[in-house]
């Protein structure tokens, strides 16, 4: 009798899917069951679909690419359709591939399966149809899917991707023991590289194995198909070398998946079981999507991984080695690479011994995120450097840095780039502070008693845009106790902020801070940007943008306890081309007296500086000198004394002005509101000064 009686006699029909022409065969009893006419036909993929549930099309679908790549048998029920959309039958599917690669063959048989109805003595428990039933684990199949492969993608370290495969519970029959097994660089070791469900020290037999290893993950590895063991006497029939090491964990089957992206396969994944699993088509199916969206995201996390091993020791070489080793001050110092998605940028700080046995520290950022960015930080620091160490004046160094920039811009053909930079010269003994600064943000100083106030600056074009640029210089005084700070504005803007609210956060931390550790001061001002509670302290822009930051904090150790407290003070300089920053320096005297009891008082000391300054810039052809301070006397309130010095030696004369002239108030103004005033010559120029004390 032949094949085709005997499968006729029963009721089962045969049928050939040619996946390279598209084609399907089948014999009569296939064409019935599909309810087509009882005869040998032969069906487009297409037609074939139309005959069956799409749900169901979707799941042959992906029961059989499993099957041909790991060459085993594909089993599935399908709905058979007729032209209405009515079901007509259930059938049960068993194929088998004849042939791998993409041009398959299958063979196959098609059988009619009798659905027990609700109430029978196949119903179950409840009245659910076995449809019903795969129907609720297709769903849930599905939502655990997508969940895993949220997780996996956004996992950015391989330590991330093995935390989260480690915690997946797959639906109906989830592992209580993973492994995740790595290929050595040569290609014949196979290791453990994560793990979870099992003790401490139980992953050392499989930390360094041979590929030729008789054991299941090395024989993935070795042939690029899964191995299913459902049964401890099926892994001891198939792996005998091996099973004593297995026996001991108590599973009662497992799972061994290959790792394969891009055709490669870069290792194996291990589920083991404490209860039987059959591994049943649509659980191999879930397996093994689980085992290519791990081995996705373990290659993109290794990637990861090397660039950012790469990027973080080539900013570290370019970076220097800041210490508390200069006489009289501390410094600190971070980077913290952000912008662009790279681990580099355009972002530095340096620190350099000067010939003068002065210091200067040096913080900039080159316009961009990128690796040309990077390069040309590189270079622009080199001949800052350089240029530092030849004694140039900040001045100077910054002219023939703009002028360097310009150059290598020019000359590589490229878009030109700027950088901001801020060059401070340092005088460990004096506490002395000279500036010069190219289109950067102005230093903040922290003073003693914790008061953080912002020290404008005079400032020129950034680097690069002209070639021969002046940058004028500023001075200030950094007293005992104070602490200044420089950065890039990836500290102030990190988390939609603009420079006003970024700075409010900044001050806020500063001021928060005790003691003189500057380490621990930076730590938190990076934390206040990137740590969990930054989440909470977003500025007014929609975006979370992110930039590179960079943080230079130096620091003049307090004065020793016997000596003299040291006062909160203000020292700047007017010069006579620049009366616009008179406004300037009232603000700095609000900022300094900013806790100050009596607002008519700090009204009053506003007023009459103005007053003086306005005075010299008028009267003189000199600068003016202006110097502000708090004194709290032993026993007594806190105390103001504001003094402006200029070069002149013409000694002001008190007025009695009319009701319309346009000057001489000063002099009856500071005689009105200030405790005490006075003119005091000096060896060269003289020094107007006004006293208040503080009211109860």
């Amino acid at each position: 009798m032949r094949t085709e009686d005997v499968l006729a006699a029963i009721q089962t029909g045969l049928w050939r899917w040619d996946n390279a022409s598209g084609l399907v065969t089948l014999d009569a009893e296939a064409s019935r069951l599909l309810g087509l006419p009882a005869e040998r036909s032969t069906l487009s993929e297409a037609a074939l679909r139309a005959r069956f549930h799409p749900v169901d099309w979707i799941e042959i679908n992906g029961i059989i690419n499993l099957a041909v790549a790991e060459d085993t048998l594909a089993e599935a029920r399908l709905r058979v359709m007729d032209e209405e959309g009515l079901v007509l039958r259930t059938v049960r599917s068993r194929s088998k591939p004849m042939a791998g690669g993409a041009d398959f063959e299958l063979v196959g048989t098609l059988q009619e399966v009798a659905e027990p109805q609700p109430g029978t003595v196949g119903a179950l428990e409840g009245g659910r149809s076995p449809a019903q039933v795969t129907g609720d684990w297709r769903r849930s199949r599905e939502a655990f899917l997508l969940d895993a492969g949220r997780a996996l993608a956004e996992a950015r370290s391989t330590e991330e991707v093995l935390r989260v495969a480690a915690s997946l519970s797959m639906p109906g029959f989830s592992p209580n023991g993973l492994a995740v097994f790595g290929i050595s660089a040569t290609g014949d070791r196979l290791s453990v590289i994560g793990h979870h469900g099992h003790r401490d020290g139980d992953e050392r037999p499989f930390l360094d194995m041979p590929v030729e290893t008789d054991y299941p993950a090395a024989e993935v590895v070795r042939t690029g198909r899964a191995v299913y063991l459902p049964s401890p006497t099926e892994y001891e029939r198939r792996f005998p070398t091996s099973w004593p090491l297995a026996k001991g964990f108590r599973r009662q089957s497992w799972a061994f998946v290959p790792l394969i992206v891009a055709g490669r396969t870069m290792g194996a994944w291990m589920a083991g079981f404490a209860h039987p699993v059959a591994f049943t088509p649509d659980e191999r199916s879930v397996l093994t999507t689980v085992a290519r969206m791990l081995a996705q995201a373990l290659q993109r996390a290794g990637v990861q991984d090397s660039e950012r091993e790469l990027t973080t020791g080539l900013q570290r070489a370019m970076m220097p080695v800041v210490g508390p080793d200069i006489p009289g001050m501390t410094i600190a110092a971070r980077y913290v690479p952000t912008g662009g998605g790279l681990e580099v940028g355009g972002d530095w700080y340096d620190a350099i011994p000067l010939p003068n046995g002065r210091i200067a520290l040096v913080i900039g950022d080159v316009q961009g995120h990128d690796v040309r960015a990077a390069g040309l930080m590189g270079q622009l620091r080199i001949a800052l450097r350089a240029y530092a160490s030849e004694g140039h004046r900040p001045d100077a160094v910054l002219t023939r840095a703009s002028r360097f920039l310009h150059g290598i811009t020019e000359a590589d053909g490229a878009e030109p780039r700027f950088a901001t930079c801020l060059y401070v010269e340092a005088d460990p003994v004096s506490g002395v502070l000279e500036f010069a600064r190219a289109g950067h943000l102005d230093p903040v100083v922290r003073l003693e008693d914790g008061t953080v106030l912002d020290r404008p600056t005079e400032g020129g074009l950034p680097l690069g845009i002209v070639p021969d640029t002046d940058y004028p210089t500023t001075r200030i005084l950094l007293d005992p106790g104070e602490t200044m700070l420089i950065c890039t504005d990836g500290l102030i803007e990190t988390g939609g902020h603009d420079l006003e609210t970024g700075w409010a956060r900044v001050r806020k931390i500063m001021e928060q801070h005790t003691g003189p550790d500057l380490e621990e001061l930076a730590d938190d001002l990076v934390q206040a940007v990137h740590g969990p509670l930054s989440h909470h302290t977003t500025g007014r822009l929609a975006d979370r943008r992110e930039d590179d930051i960079a943080i230079v904090l130096l620091g003049r150790r307090p004065a020793d306890e016997g000596a003299a407290a040291a006062l909160r003070r203000i020292v700047l300089t007017i010069a006579q081309a620049e009366p616009e920053r008179v406004a300037g320096a009232r603000a700095q005297l609000r900022a300094l007296l900013h806790d100050w009891s009596d607002d008519d008082q700090v009204d009053s000391a506003v007023l009459m500086l103005s007053e003086m300054i306005t005075n010299v810039l008028v009267h003189t052809d000199g600068d003016a000198l202006v110097v502000a301070e708090i004194a709290l006397p032993p026993g007594g309130r806190r105390r103001m004394r504001v003094e402006v010095s200029d070069g002149s030696d013409d000694l002001p004369h008190k007025r009695r002005p009319g009701e319309l002239a346009s000057s001489g108030r000063g002099l009856v103004l500071m005689d009105l509101l200030a405790d005490a005033w006075g003119v005091d010559p000096r060896g060269k120029g003289k020094s107007t000064w006004f006293e208040i004390g503080e009211s109860a």
